[in-house]
């Protein structure tokens, strides 16, 4: 008997909690800093709408056709003899290397949240909360030691069942991390100074667009890569929901709840930024060195940078948790093993294998893959972020309007099956031809961007 979600909030939250991570408020306020501020935003938003959401929906409809998760779902719904099974494999590394590093950096998160709380930036000068960051990162005790926290959190949650564990835990995570983010918003737009800011973040002026190819494809990359497409970690709780919404609704409400994380996020950030006279656009250093300089000016600053960095640990945890489920499931339909061994395999593994991404900035350092100053993370995350993310994806759209796969009548009776907004069919050419060659230019343009 498939699991099922005790309620549509749950797979709304859940599914948006997969989606909304460290790509929504760790990435996305910076390189709106970096592109323009307004500008990019409104770029952003467009291929939020016409490229993430519908292979958002062509995700769930593979899942929630198959009733399973990618480990069986190509084999369920392909046309005899073909190979589009091999998409489990794409899926399975996906999941597994994307959690590689994702448990290093949630790590990270909790123990600054855990530094902000006792006060330990209280009485430092620039210098010493910038060399903070290096600090922690050349501890392995403190980089294990925290990742290995955050992996017996997100598997003690999965271990508990999908209604008991992870619907029950991530809608009140979601719940939580939305209520930190309206009051964190509302302490940023006050300060002197945020209102400058808030022109920068809202109102556009394209006149500070310096490379208008580079930023629409930034904007591209991020609206693509914030859903967390194409590695199964969206199917699978389509596979956990009934026939009773049209797909395109919810996918949605989802894609709706996650830019909404984002903007907030950004209004969270910028402001404040402004407010100190701090640069935005300072890349990922902002978060664990520029923002915590603010917070210790700023009255209560331990109250608030401790209740920033508990918002970005829940954006990060919900979506491990997410992540985690999707490993324990795929496994057990993999393998045919029980949730009990499957948890207890799925924990030692994700562990040992996120110990080289750990260990990578202190033990491992002399490991530079990428080239002089590169860590074992950057090549992590380019494997998921720049292959595959995207190559998955185009598989998901390829299955689901061509005829050599699943094809776009059955994607679109799936999609349209229930209440709710339908999936247009007279967007068929635009999904099969022009949403292909959108991903490939992603694919191709990071290639370009990383060695060119």
């Amino acid at each position: 008997m498939r699991d099922r979600f005790s309620n549509r909030l749950g797979f709304i939250l859940i599914s948006a909690g997969c989606a909304i991570g460290i790509g929504n408020v760790w990435r996305f306020p910076y390189i709106v800093g970096q592109y323009g501020g307004a500008a990019f935003v409104l770029i952003y938003l467009f291929f939020l709408v016409i490229l993430g959401l519908p292979v958002m929906v062509m995700e769930y409809s593979v899942g929630r056709a198959s009733q399973k998760s990618a480990a069986l779902s190509f084999d369920v719904l392909e046309p005899k003899g073909s190979k589009w099974h091999f998409m489990k494999y794409v899926a399975m590394a996906g999941n597994y290397i994307l959690m590689m590093f994702y448990t290093s950096v949630c790590g990270w998160l909790f123990y600054y949240f855990y530094k902000m709380l006792i006060g330990d930036f209280n009485g430092l000068d620039v210098t010493q909360i910038n060399s903070e960051f290096g600090v922690m990162l050349a501890n392995p005790w403190i980089q294990v030691g925290m990742m290995f926290i955050v992996v017996c959190i997100g598997f003690f949650i999965c271990s508990k069942g999908l209604q008991n564990g992870v619907e029950k835990v991530s809608k009140y995570m979601m719940l939580c991390l939305l209520g930190l983010m309206l009051v964190l918003a509302v302490r940023s737009l006050i300060l002197p100074g945020a209102m400058e800011g808030v022109k920068f973040y809202v109102l556009p002026d394209f006149s500070k667009m310096q490379n208008v190819s580079e930023v629409v494809f930034a904007a591209m990359g991020q609206a693509f890569f914030t859903l967390s497409l194409g590695i199964g970690a969206i199917a699978i709780f389509g596979s956990y929901i009934d026939k009773s919404k049209k797909l395109t609704s919810e996918a949605i409400t989802v894609v709706c709840l996650d830019t909404f994380v984002a903007l907030v996020a950004g209004f969270i950030v910028i402001p404040a930024c402004f407010a100190y006279h701090v640069d935005p656009g300072q890349g990922p250093g902002l978060i664990f060195q520029t923002l915590p300089n603010i917070f210790a000016n700023m009255k209560f600053g331990n109250l608030w940078g401790a209740l920033f960095f508990l918002f970005l640990s829940f954006a990060a945890l919900t979506t491990i948790i997410a992540v985690f489920e999707n490993i324990v499931t795929m496994t057990m339909e993999w393998t045919g093993w029980s949730h009990a061994k499957t948890i207890k395999v799925s924990f030692v593994l994700v562990f040992v294998l996120s110990l080289p991404c750990a260990l990578g900035f202190n033990v491992l350092s002399f490991i530079q893959p990428m080239g002089a100053g590169s860590t074992i993370q950057d090549l992590e995350d380019f494997i998921v972020s720049n292959n595959l993310l995207p190559l998955g994806s185009l598989c998901y759209v390829l299955f689901c309007s061509s005829k050599y796969g699943w094809g776009f009548k059955n994607f679109l009776k799936e999609a349209n099956c229930g209440e709710g907004i339908s999936f247009p069919k007279q967007v068929c050419f635009y999904v099969s031809y022009i949403i292909p060659v959108i991903i490939l230019v992603i694919f191709i343009q990071g290639y370009i961007s990383k060695f060119f």
